[in-house]
Parts: structure tokens; sequence; C-alpha cells
């Protein structure tokens, strides 16, 4: 079975991803590369897909990963229905919401009256 995922490229500290067709039971950075599909830069959020070639792949069966879906679904390539898609609906609850920083009540600053000096002579 085959899958799309992105695989690491890119200096130290600084990752560059290739979206990459292989194996699905292979590790991403060992594994043998049917195709490469496109490039991503998390760092300028640029993708460039090959979208004839992705979407040959996923009509063949090719399981994408989630951030690859997500990369396909901005490019504009049609996604089999059985793909699964993350729903950015759902928002999730925050526990304790009273006791966040933002929910506080504001402290008032007390001003200082000018101490007036006493000690005439």
């Amino acid at each position: 079975m085959l899958a799309i995922r992105l695989q690491r490229l890119g200096r130290k500290a600084y990752p560059v991803y290739r979206v990459a067709v292989q194996e699905a039971q292979r590790h991403p950075s060992s594994g043998r590369v049917v195709a490469y599909v496109g490039s991503y830069n998390p760092h300028t959020k640029e993708a460039s897909i090959d979208k004839e070639k992705a979407q040959k792949y996923l009509d063949n069966g090719a399981q994408p990963s989630p951030r690859v879906v997500k990369l396909l679904k901005e490019a504009g390539v049609k996604l089999p229905t059985w793909v699964k898609t993350h729903d950015d609906s759902k928002q999730k609850a925050i526990r304790n919401a009273e006791k966040l920083r933002k929910n506080q009540p504001k402290e008032e600053v007390a001003e200082e009256a000018p101490v007036e000096e006493a000690a005439e002579a």
C-alpha cells in the first residue's frame, strides 16, 4: 500500500519538506520513494504540489497523511470520498476559564498622594 507523506529535508532547526509517495510500511527517511509530488516550506507556508501526479496516486489508492490532506485541499486537488478530513469547526473546551488571566478583574493602581513635608522647624 502506498502513502503520501512529508519527508523532512533542510538543515538543523530549519526543516523543509518534500511530499513523497512511498510504501506505507517504510519509514519516511529510509523507504524507497515511488515519486515526489511536491514540496512544502512551513516557514513561508508555501506549498507547491503537482496536481496531476497527486490525483493519479490518490485515484490508485494512496493514503495521504493528515497534514498532506490539508496541503492537497489547499492546492485544489479533488480528494476521494474515503479520505478523512479534519473538521475545524470544533473548538476545544477550556477548563476553568475563570482562572485565566484575561478573565481576572483589572487591578487598580492606587495613586500615591504626594507626601507633605511636615518637617518645618
